[in-house]
């Protein structure tokens, strides 16, 4: 079939349970997570250009419309590898909060992959497209998938998992960007707690929301909160307002809190709206994504 037009939508994902096993001879470090994908999500729509170009637009002045932009990124490798003559336009309208820790970029590229295979005729599958996406990005490959994985290697081998238990997420972003590799290069892997990614993956095999709040876990978390104490506030506050588990996504600067009763949610999201401008509350995809 002939598109000349498609609209992708990019969800955000959270980490559940974010390790770090040690460092690689490729300076890389081996990682050990848990991500699921949450109902935030960014929008592209991509057009056919018959002129050999990737044109990236977006609103959002935070969003590079050049080859820093991942989502130019995955264009640029798959005209390289299968030598496409034809461009695209690819408009991003921003939901995800930039550098927030939520894979937004990451998502932005896996949507990008997903639509181009299609705009472009490529009839490439899913594995494939993940495959490729490792060569942009460490979380690419999870996004293409989407749903609930463990995420192994410096992130790009994916494990699938059963969706976790329903329940709202609730997302604060101070007005502050984390810098990945920065965090990364402060962590000192002799004085880290790991979470027990094992228990996690048990706790969502059995549905289990209160062995999910009580086994998440992030190394990350101890490096960006001495860096920046406002989104150790935030996760104070959060725990306060009644979250039944709260953690740091990614590298942040976002917190996250898992809350199960919509009246409670109401409340961390009000509560939290008074100390920062980004609130979401949104619920759990935890669905994989298909080609379709």
């Amino acid at each position: 079939m002939e598109f000349l037009k498609l609209l992708v939508k990019a969800p955000a994902k959270i980490n559940l349970s974010l390790d770090v096993l040690h460092k690689r001879p490729d300076g890389y470090h081996e990682v050990e997570m848990i991500m699921t994908t949450i109902d935030l999500a960014d929008r592209l729509e991509l057009t056919l250009l018959d002129r050999d170009e990737i044109q990236i637009i977006s609103h959002n002045r935070f969003v590079p419309d050049d080859q820093r932009n991942l989502a130019y990124q995955a264009g640029l490798l798959l005209k390289e590898r299968f030598s496409i003559k034809k461009g695209v336009a690819i408009t991003i309208e921003k939901n995800i909060p930039v550098a927030a820790g939520l894979a937004g970029g990451s998502s932005d590229a896996a949507a990008a992959l997903k639509g181009l295979n299609k705009l472009w005729n490529l009839g490439l599958t899913i594995d494939e497209l993940a495959e490729l996406g490792a060569k942009i990005g460490s979380d690419v490959s999870f996004c293409v998938y989407g749903g609930t994985a463990l995420a192994t290697g410096r992130g790009e081998i994916i494990s699938k998992l059963p969706s976790p238990p329903t329940c709202w997420v609730v997302l604060a972003k101070p007005h502050i960007g984390v810098s990945t590799a920065d965090v990364y290069r402060r962590l000192d892997l002799s004085k880290i707690q790991h979470p027990n990614t094992k228990k996690m993956i048990e706790a969502i095999e059995r549905d289990e929301f209160n062995g999910v709040c009580s086994q998440i876990g992030n190394v990350l978390e101890d490096v960006t909160l001495k860096l920046y104490p406002e989104v150790a506030l935030i996760k104070d506050q959060m725990k306060r307002f009644g979250a039944d588990a709260v953690l740091m996504s990614g590298s942040g600067p976002t917190v996250f809190g898992l809350v199960q009763h919509d009246s409670r949610m109401q409340r961390v999201y009000n509560g939290l709206r008074g100390f920062c401008h980004q609130v979401y509350a949104v619920r759990l995809l935890g669905e994989r994504h298909t080609l379709d």
